[in-house]
């Protein structure tokens, strides 16, 4: 049967007069899906007969809380959905003066193993579909009574490894009769899949692109970050530039701050000769501690200083606010599997 949420509005007209069924009925349909229905049955302004019909035309699946962790520093509020095969994957809900955002997950693990990244332990199960990746969004915003203003797909996974997904799940949370939440408030941070870039740039959809960046040198960036050995940082760049010059959207290139590794003032000026050029915004992130990992955080000082030395050269320098940190949900920190966050110690 097919995934009734991961369908566009205009799929699901199609179907529904294939089916004999008004126009009208499906954008009703469309609407329970993006309030959070949980069966057909709820769909009130239907008739009977017409629920019975879509109960042997389609499945509606939904996710349920695992766990749910409540930050006593910030209030973020970090989920566990269980899926419906069992697979988990982790959100986080962030409050800021400007709204609230979620952080979403892609992918039930992630294959791309970056060295300072606890999502990626374990390698990829499977990607998402749509309706799992809207369903983080949804039911984040059902369960915490916060309404969503925001959405960062910077949880477990790589966006652009799950693209076709990501484009279809962009396209329903978009939807004005879906939660209509606009491309300008939606980033998708991708650890640098070039070809992937490339494609979204075509696309040219008024979100904002966040780059992984983390090292301006192929020696550091390659020890970091495994993508690096098929997409060096000079190709890397170039294809934001090249992504810039087709949207006009500013890159932010996101950038770990780890201890004796990244964070020298040499480093920083490698750093600035590459961007040259390029409309970016370089957003410093502290290290979260991942206990697999022997990687510690830049000192606060280091941090400033390097940030300093960015803007001094006039690149744009933002160090992260660091949110979630007392219930591991800050950056880096989101894990896949439900066993591990019930075994003590682990995190």
């Amino acid at each position: 049967m097919k995934d009734i949420k991961s369908m566009t509005l205009a799929e699901l007209t199609e179907d529904f007069l294939a089916l004999g069924e008004p126009k009208f009925r499906a954008g009703q349909v469309f609407s329970w899906l993006h309030r959070g229905v949980r069966s057909f049955d709820e769909m009130t302004n239907l008739s009977k007969a017409l629920r019975e019909k879509l109960k042997g035309q389609y499945e509606l699946n939904y996710p349920t809380v695992a766990r749910c962790l409540r930050s006593q520093k910030d209030g973020t509020i970090k989920y566990l959905w269980r899926l419906k095969d069992g697979n988990c994957v982790e959100s986080v809900l962030m409050q800021y003066h400007h709204g609230n955002t979620v952080c979403i997950s892609s992918e039930v693990g992630c294959p791309m193993g970056c060295a300072f990244c606890a999502s990626t332990l374990g390698g990829l199960v499977r990607r998402l579909t749509p309706s799992e990746m809207l369903d983080q969004v949804l039911f984040t915003q059902i369960d915490s009574g916060l309404p969503i203003s925001n959405i960062v797909l910077m949880g477990i996974g790589e966006p652009l490894d799950n693209y076709d997904t990501v484009l279809r799940f962009l396209e329903l949370v978009n939807s004005p009769e879906g939660m209509n939440i606009g491309m300008r408030h939606i980033s998708l941070s991708t650890c640098g899949v070039v070809d992937k870039i490339d494609r979204l740039a075509q696309e040219n959809l008024q979100l904002t692109l966040s780059v992984s960046l983390h090292a301006p040198t192929d020696e550091v960036r390659s020890q970091l970050m495994p993508i690096n050995r098929r997409y060096s940082v000079d190709t890397l760049l170039a294809a934001c530039k090249r992504y810039f010059e087709t949207t006009g959207r500013r890159i932010s290139f996101e950038y770990a701050m780890i201890r004796g590794v990244n964070d020298t003032p040499q480093t920083a000026d490698i750093l600035i000769r590459k961007l040259r050029g390029i409309a970016a915004h370089v957003n410093l992130i502290p290290l979260n501690d991942v206990a697999e990992s022997p990687l510690k955080p830049s000192e606060p000082e280091t941090v400033r200083a390097f940030q300093k030395k960015l803007e001094d050269s006039g690149i744009p320098a933002t160090v992260r606010r660091t949110l979630g940190s007392d219930i591991n949900a800050s950056c880096g920190q989101l894990r896949r599997n439900y066993e591990r966050e019930n075994t003590p110690g682990k995190e």
